[in-house]
């Protein structure tokens, strides 16, 4: 699905740059309240982690609340204290740790913190003392995953461990939560599964006298295919960035692609047939032609196995990248005929009329549409757009 009414750039803005990122914020909070009408009675959390899959973490994090998130969540510490340094006051969860993590820096912030294991309750309940502050905790249970969670009998301990610090006072257990192993396979029996054993761990926490606020394990995938594992909370990913969790399903659930990759060739020429091109001369044309060079690479988060097959549009012209993706740069054949110049814009994806997408870009190198934003790199500005025309 196209968007033509996207907000651009002006042309002043992008003069000189090599690649950028253009960043549709009315998008993105047309994306949050779309999905937030699909699970009316449960709270949101916007998971804005690694710089909001690429979309710039403070912008995008804004834009969220902005759209009545209500919540936002990101993996690690640091991010979450960027947002707090950033100003924002939402209520807040970062879920990974490690031995010595500076819970104080949480909790001194007023950020929610995850627990899987006793020795991380221990070292939150520590800070909590330092700090004269009570911990706000999220209990997680492995329900299938196989990957963060108390898992098995793993769980009623961890539970029991955290009682007698709530009874102190060093911690308050505010959350239960789980993750999905397959919500992206609307069918799969395990979907069902998770969720039972999810709502059967909360029952043991509470017999054993928790009482949680927010029961939340509803991801992308399941926000929009799976209500009954709305609970009180649903957090969100990829979908908030108008991509699909789910792409097998031919539904794009109103949703609106958030971000688009462009940049500018730098350089055009005319080579003979049989003159190979890049590194290891993986392309050579078969007849005489014009190349252009695009400065955007490895570097910039251009897949290196894109070569030969990272969908483009350079004009009208709909093709493909010619060889070896290179660490700054990579080459387009335009054609025999092409009237291409130096400065005219490559679309690696967006959302406009023929323009590739990032899930274009997925099946193309066999990954998923996540990998694609979130590797753009950190050195490709982002243009944080508000409305047509509009501009940082």
């Amino acid at each position: 699905m196209t968007h033509t009414d996207a907000p651009t750039p002006t042309r002043a803005v992008t003069d000189g740059l090599t690649v950028w990122a253009e960043v549709d914020l009315s998008a993105l909070e047309h994306n949050v309240r779309t999905l937030r009408a699909l699970a009316p009675r449960s709270q949101f959390m916007a998971v804005v982690k690694a710089d909001a899959y690429g979309h710039g973490l403070v912008p995008v994090a804004r834009a969220a609340v902005r759209a009545g998130a209500e919540w936002l969540g990101v993996a690690q510490l640091g991010e979450a204290v960027a947002l707090r340094e950033a100003g924002l006051t939402t209520r807040l969860l970062t879920w990974l740790s490690v031995p010595g993590t500076d819970f104080a820096a949480a909790l001194s912030r007023d950020i929610d913190v995850a627990a899987s294991a006793p020795w991380v309750l221990d070292e939150i309940a520590a800070a909590a003392r330092a700090t004269g502050r009570t911990a706000r905790v999220h209990l997680k249970v492995d329900t299938g995953l196989g990957r963060g969670g108390a898992y098995g009998a793993d769980w009623g301990a961890l539970v029991r461990h955290a009682r007698p610090l709530e009874v102190e006072g060093a911690i308050a257990v505010v959350g239960i939560w789980t993750h999905f192993a397959l919500a992206d396979s609307p069918e799969h029996p395990t979907v069902l599964a998770q969720q039972e054993r999810f709502f059967e761990a909360v029952a043991e926490a509470e017999r054993e006298g928790c009482r949680p606020e927010v029961r939340h394990l509803a991801n992308s995938a399941a926000t929009l295919v799976h209500p009954s594992a709305h609970a009180d909370l649903v957090r969100p990913g990829i979908a908030m960035y108008g991509l699909s969790p789910v792409p097998q399903i031919d539904d794009d659930f109103g949703l609106r692609p958030v971000m688009s990759l462009r940049a500018r060739l730098a350089l055009v020429k005319r080579i003979p047939a049989g003159q190979g091109v890049s590194y290891g001369h993986a392309y050579v044309p078969d007849v005489d032609t014009t190349v252009g060079l695009v400065p955007a690479g490895y570097a910039d988060g251009v897949p290196r196995n894109a070569t030969n097959v990272g969908p483009l549009r350079v004009g009208d012209l709909r093709t493909t990248i010619a060889g070896r993706v290179c660490m700054d740069q990579f080459v387009v054949d335009l054609g025999p005929e092409s009237g291409a110049e130096a400065g005219d814009v490559v679309t690696l994806f967006g959302s406009g009329p023929g323009e590739p997408t990032a899930q274009d870009w997925a099946d193309a190198t066999d990954t998923i549409s996540y990998e694609i934003v979130t590797r753009v790199g950190a050195r490709v500005p982002r243009l944080h757009l508000d409305g047509p025309g509009e501009h940082p």
